[in-house]
């Protein structure tokens, strides 16, 4: 079976390999079939040692397919079934859940430190428990979402993080308010998304921010009302907001000093929404006193927030509308050969969103 391995932490470029197996497969599990998977930044964070990942790995974790077979005990899903890979499954059961915080479940998490592929040299760990670079991969059954015959693999497979993730983080965890200010620092696929989901909610004013120009002419299509370079963004806040700030400000980056810049362009009592995910030693700062008496709410957003299964089927339906617009985000096509070629376009800002078809 073919994948693309990174073989230490650290390294740049994945070697495709045909010598991987997956394994795993037994009671609550089952085997699926890739046939589209998106690369998300958060795999090159992984590769690159900013999120925590045993290597050597196989990255993806944004992916669809079809089910080849399913373990005992597996109910709702058969061979042949079309489905997307949830990264972060809800197990039902855990304070989290029963509290209708399922997407704050650790169940999927457990999973990321148990290899499911093997090569003749040793195991092989699949990223967040899954690892979708690959023609195959077992998963637990709750990582399989079917999905309905209309949305095609490469919609499904977005729909799997990056999208949901930028929706989620404007409906669910901001709950931006019709009317409102917004800045969305950052527009890859999933600031792009986030600025989408603020367009769903009504905002009157988006300013996209990034120092990408072919990332902010995108963002203008996708729903901006404004797009500028990150030493413009002072600008930008003086002149639509008076000084005062913007109602809501997304940080898509993951990093300390955009989340500063995103906190200094909030305007007092109005919302930071943490999107990227970032590194642990990468510290955020506020004093105790702008804390205090500033009231601006920091609300960090984990996969979009609120119940993924219900984030999934309300993507399909406003995509369904055509109130999002998920087929142009795909900017770049590869075979799963051409995948260090993806990698370079994402770390250049030249691909919104690559589709790997295998």
């Amino acid at each position: 079976m073919r994948a693309a391995v990174l073989h230490e932490i650290g390294q740049e470029k994945l070697e495709v390999l045909d010598d991987v197996e997956a394994v795993g497969f037994g009671p609550g599990k089952v085997k699926l079939r890739i046939r589209a998977t998106g690369l998300c930044h958060s795999d090159v964070s992984a590769m690159s040692g900013v999120l925590p990942q045993p290597a050597p790995f196989i990255p993806g974790h944004e992916g669809a397919g079809e089910v080849v077979d399913v373990g005992d005990g597996v109910t709702g899903l058969s061979a042949g079934d079309r489905v997307l890979v949830c990264w972060l499954p809800a197990c039902g059961e855990c304070p989290s859940c029963k509290r209708g915080q399922t997407h704050l479940c650790l169940a999927g998490f457990m999973n990321a430190g148990t290899p499911n592929f093997k090569r003749p040299g040793g195991d092989v760990f699949g990223f967040a428990g899954t690892g979708t670079f690959t023609e195959e991969v077992v998963v637990g059954a709750g990582c399989a979402v079917p999905i309905p015959d209309d949305v095609p693999f490469e919609i499904a497979a977005l729909i799997g993080c990056g999208v949901t993730t930028g929706l989620g983080a404007a409906i669910n965890t901001a709950q931006v308010e019709a009317g409102s200010s917004v800045a969305v620092i950052g527009c890859g696929g999933v600031g792009i998304s986030t600025i989408q989901g603020a367009r769903v909610q009504g905002a009157a004013q988006i300013i996209a921010v990034d120092p990408v120009a072919s990332r902010r002419e995108a963002a203008l299509r996708f729903g901006a009302t404004e797009a500028v370079a990150p030493g413009e963004l002072a600008d930008a806040k003086q002149r639509i907001t008076g000084g005062e700030g913007f109602d809501y400000v997304f940080e898509v980056v993951g990093k300390s000093a955009t989340a500063r810049t995103a906190y200094e362009t909030t305007r007092r009592g109005g919302t930071l929404c943490v999107v990227g995910a970032g590194a642990m030693d990468d510290t955020f700062q506020v004093n105790m006193f702008e804390l205090f008496f500033d009231e601006k709410r920091i609300l960090p957003s984990l996969y979009g927030g609120g119940d993924v299964l219900r984030s999934y089927e309300r993507a399909i339906a406003l995509w369904r509308a055509g109130r999002i617009d998920l087929e142009s985000m795909i900017t770049h096509r590869v075979r799963l050969d051409g995948i260090n070629d993806a990698l370079d376009q994402m770390r250049t800002g030249e691909a919104l969103r690559t589709c790997i078809e295998l």
